[in-house]
């Protein structure tokens, strides 16, 4: 289910401190963070732990493992976030991920959307603790890799502190030892997931203070962050930073991040594309089409000159059915004559 690397793999986070895999990372995000775009990330972040769409254990039981499970080792270390509230059904379904070679399993607890919902995983499950918990211990008993666990601050009307301390020390009676906190709470009923994204408050004094009482307990913050300067002011706090949709829509700040917390050099977002060629021009011998690669791109150039060209030429001719590399070079034409592309 793992394809073969074309170069060496890079590595984990250096030890510096109880949490350091977990230092970094992108969130998992539903028709974003697909192999494609975990690669390209890659290129960008040599660092950060990348994790999967969420993958249902309902899909891995009764679907196509090989399909749902397919990545490349230049992504690694990459985690697969499972969603589902069965014990044995996600204990099967950790044990195909382990066999595929994740290096973590993360169940998703923070998922506000109706159908998340009508499946009985994602936020709603906050309410039921003691199942996440019997999930946490089944998936804990099937696999050795780490099992961990992603959440919000709160659901609904249960909003207090109180409520999300309760909460943790399940996970930890369970044997979590890395938490995943989005510092939002989730409104299940009256807004959007798109809206829950933005609508609820950030409250990041409330992770710090989990971080303050369960000092055993690595806690990684999400939700709002944007910048190098923010990840640094929330990593004297906690022990990681969870990076969401700004990876996504700014993803050289996943450069300037390396090069704040590891020294990494800067690359140069050209030589960024020059090293991704030889890989899409491989998925597109395979059969993948374009058009599934370079709405990953579409950022890279945020906010300088000839942006708007770039990602016009991608968005024009990337989804024509015999579209190939001369697409990306077109476009990074495009991006160098910025007076043509206004």
């Amino acid at each position: 289910m793992t394809d073969q690397p074309d170069r060496a793999s890079p590595p984990d986070a250096e030890p510096t401190r109880s949490g350091a895999p977990w230092r970094l990372s992108v969130a998992p995000m539903m028709d974003w963070t697909d192999r494609h775009c975990r690669y390209f990330h890659r290129l960008l972040s040599p660092h950060a732990r990348l994790y999967t769409e969420m993958v249902t254990s309902a899909a891995l039981a009764h679907g196509d493992p090989a399909r749902l499970l397919r990545h490349s080792a230049f992504e690694q270390p990459v985690a697969l976030q499972l969603g589902g509230s069965d014990p044995a059904e996600l204990a099967a379904a950790a044990r195909l991920g382990e066999a595929a070679g994740y290096v973590e399993i993360n169940l998703n607890v923070g998922c506000p959307s109706d159908r998340v919902q009508s499946g009985r995983f994602g936020a709603c499950l906050m309410r039921e603790p003691a199942l996440v918990a019997d999930c946490v211990v089944a998936m804990r008993a099937a696999v050795a890799i780490p099992v961990t666990v992603k959440c919000r601050i709160g659901v609904d009307e249960q909003d207090d502190y109180h409520d999300l301390q309760q909460f943790t020390e399940r996970m930890v009676g369970a044997g979590v030892e890395t938490l995943i906190v989005h510092a939002r709470k989730a409104w299940l009923k009256g807004l959007s997931p798109k809206e829950n994204r933005e609508v609820p408050p950030l409250n990041y004094r409330r992770v710090y203070q989990l971080k303050q009482d369960f000092p055993q307990l690595c806690i990684v913050i999400n939700g709002g962050i944007t910048s190098e300067e923010a990840v640094e002011e929330h990593l004297r706090h906690v022990d990681g930073v969870m990076l969401g949709r700004a990876a996504y829509h700014d993803p050289y700040v996943l450069a300037r991040v390396e090069h704040r917390l590891y020294g990494e050099p800067l690359p140069e977002r050209d030589a960024v594309i020059e090293r991704l060629l030889p890989y899409i021009e491989a998925e597109l011998a395979a059969g993948t089409a374009l058009k599934h690669i370079t709405r990953h791109l579409l950022g890279l150039y945020q906010g300088l000159p000839g942006a708007r060209g770039f990602r016009r030429v991608l968005s024009e001719r990337a989804h024509r059915n015999d579209a190939g590399v001369e697409v990306i070079r077109a476009a990074l034409e495009q991006r160098h004559a910025p007076a043509a592309a206004a």
